[in-house]
């Protein structure tokens, strides 16, 4: 892997369980990792659902080995936030994963 590539500072979150003071449950968002990625965008189409332009932007992002990282978890990169989809490792070694992600409804890359 070719490190010059990792040029781009991404923050990976988990989704953790918090309570507000009524005991309600609040969906909160911490740090998990902030590391450098590759960052290329795969796809993007646009769909008309419930009378309403929706689209859809997937992208791959590459980065270091990283254990714990997982589908549920997101990631921010220039106030763009991303959905990890799946996490693909290396095949012949721990050296890296890919991440694959989708642009979250309301923000644009």
């Amino acid at each position: 892997m070719d490190i010059g590539r990792l040029n781009k500072r991404i923050t990976i979150q988990s989704q953790s369980a918090s309570f507000d003071s009524a005991g309600q449950q609040l969906e909160t968002w911490s740090t998990f990792a902030t590391v450098w990625a590759n960052i290329k965008h795969k796809s993007g189409s646009e769909t008309i659902k419930s009378d309403s332009m929706t689209s859809t932007v997937k992208a791959s992002m590459r980065i270091r080995y990283l254990a714990g990282v997982n589908a549920g978890m997101r990631v921010t990169y220039q106030n763009v936030l991303y959905r990890i989809e799946a996490v693909l490792p290396h095949v012949d070694d721990k050296k890296y994963v890919d991440l694959v992600v989708e642009v979250l409804n309301g923000s644009s890359p």
